[in-house]
């Protein structure tokens, strides 16, 4: 039995100073795509939030590469989440002695990159699975494709 290697690394953010809505614009079109590929995206929107999330992008890669001896060319996006974090809260002064109250949001990011040419021996072991699967039960994969193909299970909003 081989035994089941490491292949995903994070890199964390917290406390960025932008609010959750303006990073997940940008975290939504880096999400399932090569390294390579993530850096070129990123160092060309035109979007603030780009760079705080380059950084994690090359800070996942570093931790991927020290940690599991990976090469960055085999590296992708595997998953990336975003939520928001606590708000700074300060009072400006206004006219006739009032106050007003002043947010600044801030969030947390998540990016998990995995390393692909790590993943052939699991492979190996889900093909495996899924036959075992087949020969049992074979009508279970067509009723579960049937029960969400029709599109009003994911409605987003």
């Amino acid at each position: 039995m081989l035994k089941k290697r490491k292949t995903e690394v994070y890199a964390l953010g917290q406390h960025i100073s932008m609010s959750a809505h303006k990073a997940r614009r940008v975290i939504d079109q880096i999400r399932g795509r090569s390294y390579e590929e993530t850096l070129m995206i990123l160092e060309l929107m035109p979007y603030r939030a780009c760079y705080p999330i380059f950084k994690l992008v090359y800070s996942a890669a570093a931790n991927a590469s020290y940690n599991m001896d990976s090469n960055k060319s085999n590296l992708i996006i595997s998953k990336t989440e975003v939520s928001g974090g606590t708000a700074a809260k300060k009072l400006k002064p206004r006219a006739r002695g009032r106050s007003f109250p002043i947010k600044r949001p801030t969030c947390h990011i998540t990016i998990v990159v995995k390393d692909i040419s790590l993943d052939e021996y699991e492979d190996r072991d889900f093909l495996a699975w899924s036959k075992k699967l087949k020969s049992k039960k074979k009508h279970t994969a067509m009723a579960y494709h049937a029960m969400y193909s029709n599109g009003g299970v994911w409605d987003k909003k």
